[in-house]
């Protein structure tokens, strides 16, 4: 299970006595047989000046706490300096490339990844678009598509930075996961759970940008290959969980004005994972 929301709770910063409340959740999971395999740090962009002090203050907790209960991983979002200009023309207002921005990102990120080293924690990236229509439309996550993951681990030094991996956001832009992981399998740190659908007629006559073209779905309702997931996965020497992702999938939702059946897509995706998990210790 991932501890998600970490930001607002008694144990982030800026709260000072948090070392309570850490024993008393870390005392509850193992009551309940939990266990924890990443914190998540997420929902502000760190290279927005106007964030950048209170993330960093929120991983540095994060690290904190995650050192102090023997967890092993924390996640976020990288972030993006977003900054326009106009076209020749003067038309439409165009966003920068979010390459030309590697010094902020490394400047911001190595820092931590060094105190969190230091403490047996690794740092993994979401790689969510936070955009609208599944696409990475310039929103604040720099690291939503492989040729970035590419870029940043060519260029950073530190081995405990990585991926939080969720092969949903990779089928709605078109990317095959398997291949990913082949690729950038030592650098998966933690995997969500998570599947995607891509409805090909609705493609072919409606485009990329309508709306029910790319949706989020459980495990097994999707097309993800979770046997071919984790086998890559286990080959790569993954060495996590495999965190169910809930709430995204249109019909297996709690929806307000239909029924309840968010545990029924929880108790699919469970069993779909099993099939291919049942066995092992590692996942």
């Amino acid at each position: 299970m991932q501890w998600i929301r970490f930001a607002e709770s008694p144990a982030a910063a800026p709260q000072a006595d948090w070392k309570p409340f850490a024993e008393k959740f870390a005392a509850e999971t193992e009551r309940r047989g939990v266990r924890i395999s990443a914190i998540g740090a997420y929902y502000q962009n760190p290279l927005d000046p106007r964030q950048t002090e209170t993330a960093r203050a929120i991983f540095q907790r994060a690290i904190e706490v995650a050192a102090f209960m023997g967890i092993k991983t924390v996640s976020g979002f990288a972030g993006a300096v977003i900054e326009l200009e106009m076209n020749e023309r003067g038309g439409n207002p165009l966003y920068k490339p979010f390459e030309n921005y590697f010094p902020q990102l490394l400047a911001f990120w190595e820092p931590l990844a060094r105190q969190a080293a230091e403490r047996n924690v690794r740092i993994a990236f979401e790689n969510c678009p936070q955009g609208r229509w599944h696409l990475p439309l310039m929103h604040y996550n720099a690291l939503s598509q492989p040729a970035m993951w590419e870029r940043l681990f060519n260029a950073t030094t530190c081995e405990n930075i990585g991926l939080e991996w969720d092969p949903s956001h990779l089928i709605c832009q078109f990317i095959e996961p398997v291949a990913t992981i082949h690729k950038f399998g030592k650098r998966i740190f933690h995997v969500h759970a998570k599947d995607a659908f891509i409805n090909r007629p609705l493609l072919e006559t409606y485009g990329l940008c309508h709306p029910g073209v790319a949706e989020h779905r459980f495990p097994g309702l999707g097309q993800s290959n979770w046997g071919e997931i984790v086998h890559a996965l286990l080959r790569a020497g993954y060495d996590s969980d495999l965190n169910i992702e809930g709430w995204h999938d249109p019909v297996y939702r709690n929806h307000e004005a239909g029924p309840k059946l968010e545990d029924a897509g929880l108790l699919i995706a469970r069993q779909t994972l099993e099939r291919f998990t049942a066995g092992t210790e590692k996942i």
